[in-house]
């Protein structure tokens, strides 16, 4: 019996606007499915991907559990003869999942395009600007230079980022269950004895997030590895210092003992932060040096790509400044910076979900999902 095909031409140019300009080369060699150091040998990817997007066909694509399991090492793209990109169609698969799972859907839009830059800033830098107005009417107050002065912890710091953890986490979970039905719609069920999520998801963790093993299999990624895994860790490290400067407040709070900031430069909490902090501005240095050097031919840098790298380096170079004008006493830079840094920690946790950095959530998910339903290929 004939197969009636329907292609969503709109979604092809979707794919192409997203980053997957060149899948019309494509010729269906299946050298990308041969060379790939991770794709299963049972309905390997991404050349099923690479037809199903030449022929529009969405309903395909949005619940393939292997755009998620692809690591963009680059390997198919550097091999492909036709130089039509297939690392770069799972990526712009993945930018539109970014946009589509997560919800409110406008956040998504606004991440799409750079246009809407000034509305992805223009909201926490009101924010912010509201918080210092009605903490110092917007002057630089005197004395020592104690951030919490025009943005305090208690009444507006804390507020304002418990609320947006709350909100990323919330829109990870509904989005995460979209995505798990996207994936028994497409009949990827686990069996009766098949393992336990949990189980699945720690080891994952172990093998996968906590070494980068697979990414740092494709020997494409010679280069992009260590950049990848330091700022991997780099966040590692201040996810840690944030937590304890936390907890040490909230009990110097409540019981009246614990460590009182700004902190020393010798406190190990804060020899952890810098130290967590020049990793990333190592890593930031490579993975950016590897994206301006990257091959046209075979790769693309998408906006998705450069938001992400451009926000990380708004937050590095903005914490750095901060402390750097506060021990030089220079108080008119040192609140405007900071401000700035708090401005760009929103923009990069108030977005996630619909940033780059949410393949960190769905792909681990991912992983863990194809693990449980015995993805051969997966478990090796």
């Amino acid at each position: 019996m004939a197969t009636r095909i329907e292609p969503d031409v709109q979604f092809i140019r979707e794919m192409q606007a997203a980053g997957g300009e060149s899948l019309k080369k494509c010729y269906q060699c299946a050298t990308c499915s041969v060379i790939c150091p991770l794709s299963p040998e049972e309905a390997p990817f991404p050349r099923k991907e690479m037809v199903w997007a030449q022929w529009g066909l969405k309903d395909k694509l949005v619940n393939d559990i292997d755009i998620w399991l692809c690591h963009n090492c680059g390997e198919c793209s550097d091999n492909c003869p036709r130089g039509a990109k297939p690392g770069d169609l799972l990526a712009a698969l993945r930018n539109m999942a970014y946009k589509s799972l997560s919800k409110p859907a406008i956040i998504g839009e606004w991440m799409s395009s750079a246009k809407y830059l000034p509305i992805l800033f223009g909201i926490p830098a009101a924010l912010f600007l509201i918080v210092w107005a009605l903490t110092t009417g917007l002057t630089i107050p005197d004395g020592d230079i104690i951030f919490a002065k025009v943005f305090p912890t208690l009444q507006a710091i804390d507020p304002i980022f418990i609320l947006t953890v709350l909100f990323v986490v919330f829109t990870f979970a509904t989005s995460i269950g979209s995505m798990f039905n996207s994936f028994k719609e497409s009949g990827l069920t686990p069996k009766e004895d098949a393992p336990g999520f949990l189980k699945s998801l720690i080891e994952v963790v172990k093998d996968e997030i906590i070494n980068h093993r697979k990414f740092k299999d494709c020997e494409s990624n010679k280069d992009r590895y260590p950049g990848h895994l330091l700022v991997f860790y780099g966040f590692v490290a201040l996810a840690v210092v944030t937590g304890t400067i936390a907890l040490f407040y909230w009990t110097n709070k409540l019981f009246g003992f614990g460590m009182v900031t700004p902190l020393a430069l010798w406190n190990p909490v804060k020899i952890l932060a810098n130290v967590g902090g020049i990793a990333l501005i190592v890593g930031l240095v490579l993975m950016t040096r590897n994206r301006l050097n990257s091959d046209p031919k075979k790769t693309v840098n998408s906006y998705y790509d450069w938001y992400l790298i451009g926000v990380i380096w708004f937050v590095v170079v903005t914490g750095f400044l901060a402390q750097i004008f506060r021990l030089a006493e220079a108080a008119a830079p040192a609140y405007i910076v900071y401000y700035l840094h708090l401005v760009s920690v929103f923009m990069l946790f108030a977005y996630l979900p619909w940033s780059k950095l949410a393949h960190l959530v769905y792909r681990t998910v991912a992983l863990a999902y194809a693990r449980q339903i015995g993805r051969k290929g997966l478990n090796e």
